[in-house]
C-alpha cells in the first residue's frame, strides 16, 4: 500500500520534534565545548584517552545536528519524507521513529 504524504499537522509536529532535537544537540555540543583537561595529570595517556572519547562524541553529535537541520531544510523546501537514494516516500512510521532519517526502510537496509 502506497505511503501518503503527511498532513499539514503531523509535519509540524515532525518539525517540532526536529527542533527541539536541534536545540538539545546544540547544547550538549556547548557543553562539550566547555570541558577542560587536566594537562598536568600524572596519567597523561588517561588525558589523552579521554579527549579522544569526548572528540568522538562531538564528531557523532555534530552527525546528528547536520541530519537535523537537513531534515528541516528539507521541510522547508517541501521534500521532507522523500528517500535520498530512490526518490520514494520514507513511510510515516519510520520518520516517528527517526525524524531525520534520510533513506526508505528498504534504501537503508540495502548495502551500498
Amino acid at each position: 500500500m502506497p505511503e501518503t504524504p503527511l498532513s499539514a499537522v503531523r509535519a509540524q509536529e515532525l518539525r517540532d520534534r526536529l527542533e527541539a532535537e536541534r536545540a538539545r544537540l546544540r547544547s550538549q555540543l556547548a557543553e562539550i565545548g566547555g570541558l577542560a583537561f587536566d594537562e598536568g595529570f600524572a596519567d597523561s595517556g588517561q588525558v589523552t584517552a579521554e579527549k579522544s572519547e569526548v572528540d568522538a562524541l562531538a564528531g557523532t553529535l555534530r552527525e546528528n545536528l547536520r541530519d537535523v537541520e537537513d531534515a528541516l531544510a528539507k521541510l522547508d523546501a517541501g521534500t521532507y519524507g522523500s528517500c535520498e537514494r530512490c526518490g520514494g516516500p520514507i513511510g510515516e512510521a519510520r520518520l516517528e521513529a527517526m525524524p531525520a532519517a534520510r533513506r526508505c526502510i528498504a534504501c537503508a537496509s540495502a548495502r551500498d
